[in-house]
């Protein structure tokens, strides 16, 4: 099934303009407009939130919207500026999310996510990743995520919603753009308007009527849309590529059908693409296959490495086991690999005459590789320690194969082998404030302790802007009657309760 995912800007051009003027921009508070010359006139190009909640909308003239709002604070139209940003915000949304970005219209995109989504831990981690990124660029965003690109757009431009993921089911699609106005099609304003003397306000009302009548009427648009919206017909998306990505393409006489065919296929893609990578030094960290079908619709593939790669059988296997994610259809009759992100990589000897390992360690690039692009894995990383007291904050992911960082854990501190995300709180009791327990419970579970070792005292970080850690902790190692240990501790010191609540925790296990 497929998933696209398609991301509305109300405010583009508004926004552009405040992230402009940085700390000289005017508050939310204050209405913004931008205007631009039309004629003799002018007009309103963009309105802020502000502004469209004072009644102002594109298409006023200035001298009226100034009069309705004394100090409106106006500046110029860059229509063109704005168009380019919005490919450049394209080729970030390519980077981050996917290889199959289009844009739509002047204040929005398309991104194809179809078997992509698995990357981001699932479609609505996804979806809220991206309105994340955003708001914290200052950028208002609504986005949705549907089974075409014109559900997709309809449902983020008039949906009623900051963000939707909606069900990969016919049935829900239907009925989640059967009250959509009629605009939300895409269709011209002179048949919506015709549309709205016949009686016709929605999508489902639309959909209801017979079509031979509004064909003859209006033309063959509106069944288009209809059914590019429904998944009737395909809709196509053409992908924003950076200019300077290295491409390989190869033009195919028949289309390809099979697996062993396409995996001939990408064979030979890699090894023209990384001649064109070793002729600029340059090793690839991520690649994107483009095949357009015979109906014109396009499958996408992705796969990522650890490090700079140019070695053509390794790069072959990641693609080949993604084979499967491919739907050909009636056939492949187009083929592009693109190193969407490339690297410096400088040729270097690997074995010896002997065929002995010349770096003295096997690579674990390539097996790291093969983990990552499996379909539904976790992202691989590794931890490493920090310097901090708390221990929520002593350690750091990092990527699998980043290099060692001179922080390491004291020895003298014994630290348990997980940490709970969060300490889970328990019932205990303990003979003396300053004891550990006798026993716990824990998840519905009694605990007998038999062996303890502690207290351990943390501070927290007071020189921090975090109340959070200003209470003090009491650890306590202790082993229960199983042979299990366990990481405990009292949030407080036992004598004064406005260091802490008194409570005890679960905070990590030792075996």
């Amino acid at each position: 099934m497929r998933r696209v995912v398609s991301l509305y800007l109300p405010h583009w051009p508004t926004d552009r303009l405040r992230r402009r003027l940085g700390s000289a921009a005017p508050s939310p508070a204050e209405p913004v407009v931008l205007s631009w010359r039309e004629g003799s006139s002018r007009l309103l190009y963009a309105v802020d939130e502000a502004a469209r909640r004072l009644g102002l909308k594109p298409g006023l003239t200035l001298a009226h919207a100034r009069a309705r709002v004394p100090g409106l604070v106006v500046a110029e139209a860059d229509p063109a500026g704005d168009a380019a940003a919005l490919k450049t915000l394209a080729l970030w949304a390519h980077r981050h999310y996917s290889p199959v970005v289009q844009v739509d219209g002047s204040d929005g995109l398309w991104i194809e996510v179809t078997g992509a989504a698995h990357l981001k831990q699932g479609e609505e981690a996804l979806v809220q990743d991206l309105i994340g990124r955003l708001s914290a660029r200052r950028l208002s965003a609504h986005v949705a995520l549907a089974a075409t690109p014109g559900a997709a757009h309809a449902l983020a431009r008039y949906g009623g919603r900051r963000w939707l993921v909606l069900p990969p089911d016919q049935g829900a699609l239907g009925r989640a753009l059967a009250p959509l106005p009629l605009p939300a099609l895409r269709l011209a304003p002179e048949t919506i308007t015709g549309l709205h003397r016949l009686g016709l306000a929605s999508i489902g009302a639309l959909e209801a009527a017979p079509r031979a009548p509004m064909a003859l009427r209006f033309g063959a648009s509106i069944a288009e849309r209809l059914d590019q919206a429904h998944g009737r017909r395909d809709e196509p998306l053409t992908p924003v590529l950076p200019r300077e990505s290295i491409q390989a393409a190869l033009p195919l006489a028949e289309p390809v059908l099979t697996a062993e065919a396409l995996a001939t296929l990408i064979t030979r893609l890699v090894e023209d693409l990384c001649r064109g990578l070793e002729k600029r030094a340059l090793g690839a960290r991520r690649l994107d296959l483009l095949l357009t079908r015979v109906d014109g619709s396009l499958q996408a593939l992705r796969i990522g490495t650890a490090r700079s790669v140019r070695d053509t059988g390794h790069l072959t296997r990641l693609m080949v086991r993604q084979i499967e994610q491919i739907e050909p259809g009636f056939g492949i009759e187009q083929a592009r690999l693109v190193a969407s992100l490339a690297e410096p990589l400088q040729a270097s000897q690997q074995q010896g005459l002997a065929g002995e390992m010349v770096a003295g360690k096997a690579d674990l690039s390539p097996l790291i590789d093969r983990l990552a692009n499996r379909p539904g894995i976790r992202r691989l990383y590794r931890l490493a320690p920090v310097e901090s007291e708390v221990p929520e904050r002593s350690l750091a992911r990092l990527p699998a194969l980043a290099a060692p960082t001179e922080e390491s854990w004291p020895a003298a501190l014994p630290r348990p082998a997980r940490l709970l995300p969060r300490p889970e709180p328990v019932e205990t009791m303990a003979l003396l404030p300053d004891q550990p327990p006798v026993f716990f419970s824990w998840r519905g579970k009694r605990r007998r302790v038999k062996r303890a070792d502690g207290p351990e005292r943390i501070f927290g970080e007071w020189w921090l802007d975090d109340a959070e850690w200003f209470a003090v902790r009491d650890y306590f190692c202790v082993e229960d009657e199983e042979g299990r240990r366990f990481w405990l501790f009292r949030n407080g010191d036992g004598a004064d309760e406005a260091t802490g609540s008194m409570r005890w925790f679960l905070h990590g296990f030792f075996s």
